[in-house]
């Protein structure tokens, strides 16, 4: 087992992470806000009190905030940080309106808010890309080369030379999309499409539920077969397969992401297994001390993570203003301002207790309560 890399290098690598992803993100909604001609008032990264900052030539205050946890884009005529329309704008001048955000064409607010989480996902395609283009990507078949005595593939019948051509009717080319699939869904029976000896036959069987360990002692439950591949065979890509492979390996994370969220909601996974600052943090420092390829890797599948999040149906978040916008271009008439309030409060109480939920657990995963229940014994 590797030690964990100390605190500060897991912080420096933690702000490595999400400084640029955060920059990112806001810069998706500060370059669309630009060419639909709004005003942005402030870009900042982090919340808190201002450590940093300087004015551009347009009026824009571009900022650092001492709790690196996030950032915002404050367009003219928001109330706050969160988007909120001021009540007072509509005692502008027409001229002075042109440039403020909530009078601005409801399909024009959506695509400013929306393009946050998409810049995120792009971001995630470009990194893919430069990882597969510089490191490769595993290109082996999903052809089985041997077999865990006593496993799951033992039992079910499957036997060596079998090439897994689709799971669950989803066709798949490589052996690591196999391992993507099966380690989303311990204890869930699955149907194996099989190509043996020329024959097409189907096998199904329930995937093992097992709690795996990393290098660093971290702990994951995950679903296992029991088949190997041949030796890992990385292969760079060409410029014309980067595009697609990215984006499929960026579509891939996202399933990864929805999946093991519906399963927490179903109670099929622990709440547990959730993870916030603290923990983000951890993973940072251990595949920083991995190699560049890990922490790109782990930088993407954050990029993702955050531009999904962000899409979330919550007020506060901009999934909840693109379900205003939508219910506006639907009514064709916007919220009443009281509505809106009210759904922002509800929302920030809905970010709070899940900052507090998942701090609780990232701190009980470092053993804490566990130290403090001895202590208290």
């Amino acid at each position: 087992m590797i030690e964990s890399p100390g605190i500060l290098y897991s912080i420096g690598a933690f702000l490595l992470v999400i400084g640029p992803l955060v920059f990112v993100h806001e810069m998706g909604h500060y370059l669309v806000a630009r060419w639909f001609g709004t005003k942005v008032e402030k870009f900042s990264i982090g919340f808190g009190r201002e450590i940093a900052g300087w004015t551009d030539k347009r009026g824009t205050r571009w900022k650092i905030g001492w709790m690196p946890l996030g950032g915002y884009v404050q367009f003219a005529g928001d109330l706050n940080a969160a988007s909120q329309p001021d009540p007072n704008a509509g005692d502008a001048s027409a001229e002075e309106r042109a440039a403020l955000f909530q009078f601005k064409p409801v399909g024009q607010r959506f695509l400013i808010i929306l393009a946050g989480p998409m810049i995120n996902f792009l971001f995630a395609i470009i990194l893919f890309m430069g990882i597969f283009a510089t490191y490769g990507q595993a290109q082996n078949a999903p052809v089985v080369s041997a077999i865990m005595e006593g496993s799951v593939a033992d039992q079910a019948g499957f036997e060596l030379g079998d090439e897994i051509s689709a799971v669950d009717g989803r066709a798949i080319d490589r052996f690591d999309e196999l391992a993507d699939i099966v380690r989303l869904r311990p204890g869930q029976q699955m149907q194996f499409d099989i190509l043996r000896d020329g024959r097409e036959l189907s096998i199904t069987a329930v995937t093992a539920d097992v709690t795996v360990e990393d290098r660093f002692g971290n702990e994951a439950r995950i679903g296992r077969l029991g088949v190997q591949s041949a030796v890992l065979e990385m292969e760079t890509l060409g410029a014309l397969q980067l595009p697609g492979a990215a984006l499929t390996q960026t579509l891939s994370s996202l399933e990864m992401i929805t999946v093991g969220l519906g399963q927490i909601i179903s109670g099929r996974r622990s709440i547990e297994e959730l993870g916030g600052p603290l923990r983000i943090a951890q993973f940072s420092g251990q595949t920083a001390s991995l190699g560049l390829y890990a922490f790109l890797f782990f930088m993407a599948a954050i990029s993702i993570n955050l531009g999904f999040i962000n899409l979330l149906p919550i007020p506060m978040l901009d999934g909840g203003h693109l379900v205003f916008y939508a219910a506006e271009a639907i009514r064709r008439r916007p919220i009443k301002p009281e509505a809106q309030e009210w759904a922002f409060r509800m929302g920030l109480a809905v970010l709070l207790s899940f900052m507090l939920m998942v701090t609780v657990i990232d701190l009980g995963s470092f053993g804490l309560w566990e130290r403090l229940s001895g202590l208290i014994s």
